[in-house]
């Protein structure tokens, strides 16, 4: 009984008509790109651009975003490749179980979470604290005991996450379309931002566009980064190294195109519609991340930026209190299709794990009328829900992001592999150049990786510690393949 075992391409595209297991196809190349940008639109424009331009990179911000876009780039380029050969809900975690093996697809499940279930909690949140900015201007003053990010019973990031909960159990389409909506008024205040923005940019304030190195005394044991503490260097921000770390932060600000990947299954066509939907969202969300960092630098200084409301804090800096309404506006519906996308992708994810039998296999039952898998979707729904209203979660998004970037890994070694043991399998989208490109997602996911706190790197650790634990007590034991279910390869 190999931990490393395989569950074969064709195998996993037959079970999708299991009866009772089977999901519906209503989804279009449309419908995907507007989840993409719907997820990947959200806590990067609306929070991290302030506090990565003040605490890393500067007016250079821009390029932190354009060099977390570029390991993104290449990335998605495997996620299509991946997506369209073998379009199964589950994303990184069925394609990990077709080319590397069991015990990896597994720990990829496992670590999804850390993308997922914990990045919704972080965003609702921060759904939380702009709900709490719009209600303020409105006269409403809540108690920041049950409002805000530091709440200690978050009672609106709690229900926005029952609510996305109880969307979802009602159907993908239902979804999508609720989704579209929210997506066209969230996309309509960013490039309000930008246009209005540009009437007040300052050139003094991008001078230096990159800031001189300065020594961090704060970066230093469980808080500097990986790299540094490897090679010695000396703890610094800004300066090209800042532009790298910010770049480490901001990548929080991108996860969600992959989780384009786990609605495969639901799409009408799938060899086509994925690699459209991931590569022009993401292409459409880092053009807009530029200009917004751009904009925003350009109109108040670095150093005076705002950590939790930047865009926002940026209107009232000039004069115009009444535009930083309508961002919070526009950052309650980002922040919500955020919410909604990231616990599709985790019901999707868990749904394919129980499917194998790696997790109980009643969660894999899809309701009747509604064509999704309900149960798995409310038990995470509540979840999320208590961790967001319970637990303080302002550190918790570089956690999110090293879980993201491992995930991204395996799946560009997995291209390769694919490409060796299955070159006959029909591929509609193909990544260019393979295996470099492969290779150079590798580099820079990993590079990006190093760049991470050490004790972020701990917390991953002991996050995997506990996987492989759940894995070989419940996982390894219960698997259809290896209980000669499904077939092997």
């Amino acid at each position: 009984m190999s931990v490393f075992r395989t569950k074969s391409v064709e195998r996993s595209i037959r079970e999708t008509d299991e009866p009772g297991n089977s999901l519906r196809r209503e989804l279009s190349a449309l419908d995907l790109t507007v989840f993409g940008v719907g997820v990947i639109v959200g806590t990067g424009i609306f929070v991290l651009t302030g506090e990565v331009a003040k605490k890393s990179s500067g007016p250079a911000v821009a390029l932190s975003f354009v060099a977390a876009g570029i390991a993104c780039a290449l990335a998605a380029l495997c996620y299509a490749e991946f997506a369209s050969t073998v379009p199964v809900a589950g994303s990184a975690y069925t394609f990990s179980y077709a080319t590397i093996g069991e015990l990896p697809a597994w720990i990829i499940g496992w670590d999804l979470m850390l993308e997922l279930a914990l990045g919704a909690a972080t965003v609702a949140v921060g759904w939380s604290g702009y709900a709490k900015i719009l209600l303020d201007d409105m006269g409403i003053h809540l108690p920041t005991s049950v409002v805000g990010e530091d709440a200690t019973f978050n009672i609106p990031a709690m229900l926005i996450v029952l609510a996305v909960t109880a969307l979802l159990v009602t159907g993908v389409k239902i979804s999508s379309r609720v989704n579209a909506v929210i997506v066209t008024i969230k996309i309509a205040v960013v490039l309000f931002v930008i246009v209005a923005g540009l009437f007040f940019i300052k050139g003094g304030n991008y001078h230096p566009f990159v800031p001189k190195a300065e020594s961090s005394p704060d970066l230093h044991g469980g808080k500097a980064p990986l790299i540094q503490v490897l090679f010695g260097y000396t703890p610094s921000t800004y300066g090209w190294a800042g532009i790298i770390a910010g770049a480490a932060i901001v990548f929080f600000a991108f996860i969600g195109f992959d989780v384009v990947a786990t609605a495969a299954e639901e799409t009408k066509k799938p060899k086509r519609d994925l690699p459209i939907g991931i590569i022009a969202s993401l292409v459409i969300c880092t053009l807009l991340y530029v200009a917004v960092s751009l904009v925003v630098t350009g109109m108040q200084n670095y150093r005076h930026l705002s950590v939790d409301a930047p865009l926002a804090e940026a209107f009232k800096s000039v004069g115009h209190p009444g535009f930083a309404t309508i961002i919070s506006v526009g950052a309650l519906a980002g922040l919500t299709t955020v919410v909604l996308i990231l616990m599709l992708g985790q019901s999707r994810v868990f749904f394919a794990m129980s499917r194998d039998g790696l997790l109980p296999s009643w969660l894999a039952e899809v309701h009747p009328r509604f064509g999704t898998p309900y149960r798995v979707t409310i038990i995470i729904g509540v979840v999320v829900a208590l961790i967001a209203g319970l637990v303080p979660l302002s550190a918790l998004a570089e956690l999110v992001n090293i879980g993201t970037l491992f995930a991204f890994i395996v799946v560009s070694i997995g291209v390769v592999v694919l490409r060796r043991t299955h070159p006959d399998l029909p591929r509609s989208f193909r990544v260019p150049a393979s295996p470099v490109v492969p290779i150079l997602a590798v580099l820079a996911c990993g590079y990006l990786m190093l760049n991470l706190p050490v004790e972020t790197w701990l917390r991953f650790v002991i996050w995997m510690i506990i996987g492989f634990v759940v894995y070989f007590l419940y996982g390894r034991g219960h698997s259809r393949v290896g209980k000669g279910r499904a077939e092997s390869s």
